[in-house]
């Protein structure tokens, strides 16, 4: 993966990350890539904040991996800071070729660069390839997320 670079997203990607994002059956349900202002005032967001790293992965000038990397400080576990991996997406030429591997390494070497103790992340219950995948980079099943639409 010698001709992959992984580098802070610019608006220009913007197109390309949401159709990633779009490009599943989870996704085509929630996602809207013929609408991009809203995901662009969310990078804007994004940009101003340092605890928010949106990166992509770039091969042959193409876009071809995309994910969020969260950092929070916090109390619990003696005052330890921790990272959220989110949004990991890969495009559909690359899936199998070692590239969402890469891209979670980098997320967790960089949350260790950033002072993070803990790295977690949460996956769609229905995503079990995802759950398998999570497993075998090191990750631990080990609490049952909840959410709530506002």
């Amino acid at each position: 993966m010698s001709d992959l670079e992984i580098r802070p997203a610019a608006p220009e990607d913007i197109p390309a990350i949401v159709a990633m994002l779009a490009d599943d059956p989870l996704g085509a349900q929630r996602e809207s890539p013929d609408d991009l202002a809203p995901y662009l005032t969310a990078f804007d967001r994004l940009a101003e904040d340092p605890n928010q790293h949106l990166v992509v992965a770039v091969r042959d000038d193409q876009v071809v991996g995309t994910l969020q990397l969260t950092v929070i400080p916090g109390l619990s576990r003696r005052g330890a800071t921790r990272s959220i991996i989110e949004g990991v997406r890969i495009h559909a030429d690359e899936r199998g070729s070692g590239l969402g591997t890469r891209l979670v390494e980098w997320a967790v070497e960089e949350s260790g660069r950033l002072g993070c103790q803990l790295v977690q992340l949460t996956s769609d219950a229905t995503r079990i390839d995802a759950h398998r995948f999570y497993e075998r980079l090191g990750f631990d099943a080990s609490h049952l997320g909840f959410k709530k639409a506002l």
